[in-house]
């Protein structure tokens, strides 16, 4: 059974019950309309088959079979068949399919059709489809089109010719002319649609934009004639006259005057006027007031201006509008750069906006925060963004902690301030803490001698109370692990006393002196709770070995007052290093590999002939280098320093946008560089002159000399695996080693074995890793894709491809980015899912590609780059074969 009328085919359709029933009646009703394609039964016929087709296409079935008859119903000379026909084309039809090339013709034609609405409909079907031979073939019709007396044509004709400008900005230098006739029409439609496309015009050509500078005059004249023009019920929304075109012309004004102080100028006194007799009670209003302050700080304007403009933003934050306070959120984001002074002001607010219950404006609001941080408020605000971390989302810590250390690395009023902060970052969130800040904050407590007692003290007495943050955890064992003879040789408000003024909290780390037993009990705690993980237990196992080393002459445990605790008599040592002894010996059975290990080489060196080479073995380490930068890059911080007004320089690519918060992701190592000697080849190299130098926790290298009694270190340690199965290498034959590099005092959990690794015989020092090139594939309206291609030396047969999408417009976002990958069929291809679908300005984002190529064939991709450039949608298909041979 068929359905004569569309009407039918929609009745029957909603009575079905079932998602099979629908199936069946609309393969039934395809099944009809292909058959009835194939017997021609007349145009009457074709259009209501091609109508009910279209509803089978809007529901998501297949409908490409009707795409020729669309074709038949265009060449038709009734209006209304026309009308379904480019409605077909339209929906079953896009700019790459080759098809479309038969519809010029009839474009053509219509565009010359005295009916026009016909010809409104041929500029539609161009305006929406066009391809570039499409564009080239009749972008002369639509230069004439434009120039016609009839204003609905003249209005067409500036869409499509927007249109065109898109796809082939080769041909925009005729439309330039021809615009300017369009911006002082009389009717609003026509008006409209001309500021669309100068805009577009100025967008893409440095030519209209000197052409257009020429009449910011009149437009100036027509936003006030449109702000003095009284009521017009036809343009009148909500009390505002023709919103529409006002919003349109700030945007081609803000265009014109951007780095154009002549005609800034020019916009100084119809931009307050717009700013103070716009009423921001409804929607309408505010998006004009939005405009006009977005206006306000692209153009070189007056100062006095700019302050307007930030405190229109500021009171968009007070609105109960989410979308509202976003874009104001957003905006004063960008404007800090210039106007950081006035945006201080609206500090409070943008604080509270940190308690919204939107996830969105959390966001964007914690953007602001950080960049609103300089030297007068880092205390206030840091405060503010602390107590925002104990209650933030999991997916904001990440991007929290390493933006907040690196605010306290940037504009700490003192270090003993800073090392305060950071700990009370590991303290709320030390689960989510990156390696790179945990690394740089040992190496700040490594660099600061006077606050090393004060530091132990305090995250002995957090490790009492939580073991739960792993940074707390790993932070707290470093540190026990190299300065802890400070918790029982002085007490807490001794080292509270030397060091500087000015912690966040001021808490006191103890009520005395910890004794050496307790100390050691806690890193047997820490290795006993089910959830630390194997570096920390790595961590903890080394800290202990060190303590070995610090405890000779302390008190004994009989000796609990704290005279006795601060005289040292020693008489307690050898009782401590038998706790240390059977804490390890407990774990050289345990399932972990790695810890076991290291408990019999730890065990190993308690041996009576190791007790010369022992002290150097467990010296303090050399202070390592301290790199702040590394903090700030971990984060990607949106910070700048003080202006010339005393505002925060803050980048304009708002770096902290999305991908930021939450979304933690490996730190390229800053570049090695030999500055301490390489521990492994010390004690390996026969021809040194000096003693053997010795490592100690944290995986740096020691350039101490040991004491004379370690000469022959050498030959001990190497037989320090005769009861492992590992041999040494002898002294009087070198083990090859790679170059010395200089590792970071926290190493990452793959690199952990090798920072435990000390005492081991094997090489364990890292191959560079190899450089990678990436290639430009695409660049186009402002997107840059790049492919980073390697290959995974355990899947000899795979290619990884990392895809980078670079926004490289200064003040548009892209939307819908969506990449799709063919490759030749002897080749299979897998992608995940981009790391963002939308990128704001100058920013970037990324999706990896695995295509398994057992042939070893060249690789040659084929992709499809779909995006929306400031809501316009662009797609593109471009061939790929630039990798070169060795990529297979």
């Amino acid at each position: 059974m068929s359905f004569l009328r569309l009407r039918d085919l929609i009745r029957a359709v909603r009575c079905c019950k079932t998602a099979a029933d629908e199936r069946s009646v609309i393969q039934r009703e395809s099944a009809y309309i292909r058959t009835s394609f194939r017997e021609d039964n007349g145009m009457d016929a074709r259009y209501s088959n091609v109508g009910k087709m279209l509803y089978i296409h809007l529901l998501g079935y297949p409908a490409h079979y009707g795409q020729i008859e669309c074709l038949k119903l265009v060449a038709s000379g009734r209006y209304s068949d026309k009308r379904l026909g480019y409605l077909g084309i339209m929906l079953l039809l896009d700019e790459n399919q080759e098809i479309l090339t038969l519809v010029t013709n009839s474009l053509k034609n219509d565009m010359n059709h005295s009916n026009m609405y016909i010809v409104g409909l041929a500029l539609c079907t161009l305006g929406n489809i066009a391809s570039v031979e499409v564009a080239t073939d009749l972008v002369d019709e639509v230069e004439r089109l434009m120039e016609s007396s009839n204003t609905y044509i003249r209005k067409k004709a500036a869409l499509c010719g927007l249109r065109i400008v898109r796809k082939v900005p080769d041909l925009r230098d005729g439309f330039i002319e021809k615009t300017k006739h369009h911006l002082t029409d009389k009717n609003p439609g026509v008006v409209l649609a001309g500021l669309a496309l100068a805009q577009e015009l100025c967008a893409t050509g440095e030519r209209a934009l000197q052409s257009y500078r020429a009449l910011v005059p009149t437009l100036v004249r027509q936003l006030k004639s449109l702000l003095t023009t009284g009521f017009s019920p036809e343009y009148d929304v909500s009390g505002v006259s023709n919103p529409f075109v006002q919003v349109h012309l700030l945007r081609l004004l803000r265009i014109l005057g951007r780095g154009d102080p002549a005609a800034s100028e020019l916009m100084n006194d119809i931009l307050t006027q717009v700013a103070t007799n716009t009423d921001a009670a409804k929607n309408v209003g505010m998006s004009i007031l939005y405009e006009t302050a977005v206006t306000v700080l692209e153009i070189q304007s007056d100062t006095s201006l700019r302050v307007l403009a930030i405190n229109i933003l500021g009171k968009f934050l007070a609105n109960r509008d989410n979308n509202i306070r976003y874009v104001a959120l957003s905006t004063l984001t960008r404007a800090i750069a210039t106007e950081g002074t006035a945006v201080q002001r609206h500090r409070n607010t943008i604080l509270e906006c940190l308690n919204d219950a939107d996830i969105s404006i959390r966001r964007r609001a914690l953007h602001l925060a950080f960049a609103l941080i300089q030297p007068g408020n880092v205390r206030i605000m840091v405060r503010e963004l602390l107590t925002f971390l104990e209650v933030a989302d999991a997916e904001f810590k990440p991007g929290m902690t390493s933006n907040i250390c690196a605010a306290a690395e940037r504009f700490a009023p003192s270090r003993r301030w800073q090392v305060e902060t950071v700990i009370r970052v590991f303290q709320l969130a030390g689960n989510h803490v990156r390696e790179e800040n945990l690394d740089n904050f040992i190496s700040l407590v490594a660099n600061q001698a006077e606050l090393q007692p004060y530091v132990v003290h305090r995250l002995y007495a957090l490790l009492a109370q939580d073991l739960s943050q792993v940074a707390l955890v790993q932070a707290g064992v470093w540190c026990i692990g190299e300065f802890g003879d400070h918790l029982w040789s002085t007490s807490p408000a001794a080292s509270l006393a030397g060091a500087e003024d000015g912690s966040v909290g001021g808490e006191a780390a103890g009520d005395g002196p910890v004794a050496p037993g307790d100390v050691i009990q806690m890193l047997a705690t820490v290795l006993r709770v089910p959830y630390t993980d194997g570096v920390t237990r790595q961590m903890a196992l080394t800290a202990l070995l060190k303590l070995a080393d610090r405890v000779q002459g302390a008190p004994g445990p009989s000796n609990d007052g704290v005279d006795s605790l601060v005289s040292g008599t020693g008489s307690g040592a050898s009782s401590y290093t038998s706790q240390i002894r059977s804490i390890l010996a407990d774990h050289t059975a345990s399932v972990n590999v790695e810890i076991q290990q290291r408990a019999v080489e730890y065990q190993n060196l308690f041996r009576p002939e190791f007790d010369g080479a022992r002290p150097a073995i467990l010296e303090r380490m050399p202070v390592p280098e301290y790199h702040p930068e590394k903090t700030v890059a971990a984060g990607d911080l949106l910070l700048g320093g003080g202006g010339a007004d005393g505002g925060v320089g803050v980048a304009v690519t708002d770096t902290l946008s999305l991908g930021g918060i939450g979304s933690p992701g490996p730190v390229a190592a800053a570049p090695a560089k030999r500055s301490n000697a390489d521990l492994l080849m010390d004690l390996m190299d026969d021809g040194s002159d000096s003693a053997p130098s010795a490592a100690s926790l944290g995986g740096t290298y020691s350039a101490r000399a040991a004491p004379a009694a370690a000469g022959n270190a050498v030959d001990l340690l190497a037989d320090l695996f005769g009861d492992t199965g590992v041999s040494g290498s002898p002294a009087t034959s070198p083990h090859p080693v790679a170059s010395p590099t200089k590792l970071s005092p926290m190493a990452t959990a793959s690199g952990a074995n090798d920072m435990f690794d000390l005492l081991s015989g094997t090489d364990s020092s890292p191959a560079p890793a190899p450089v990678e090139s990436s290639y430009e594939c695409y660049h186009k309206h402002g997107l840059l894709v790049t492919l980073t291609p390697r290959k995974d030396p355990s899947r000899p047969q795979d290619v990884l491809i990392r895809v980078r999408f670079i926004n490289q417009l200064p003040d548009t976002p892209i939307a819908s980015i969506l990449l799709q990958v063919a490759v030749p069929t002897s080749q299979t291809l897998h992608m995940q899912p981009p790391s963002s679908t939308e990128l704001g300005p100058n920013e970037e984002a990324s999706q990896n590609i695995s295509i398994h190529n057992p042939n070893r064939s060249p690789l040659r991709l084929r992709l499809k780059v779909a995006f929306a450039p400031g809501g316009n949608k662009v797609t593109d298909i471009v061939q790929f074969a630039g990798f070169p041979a060795t990529i297979v």
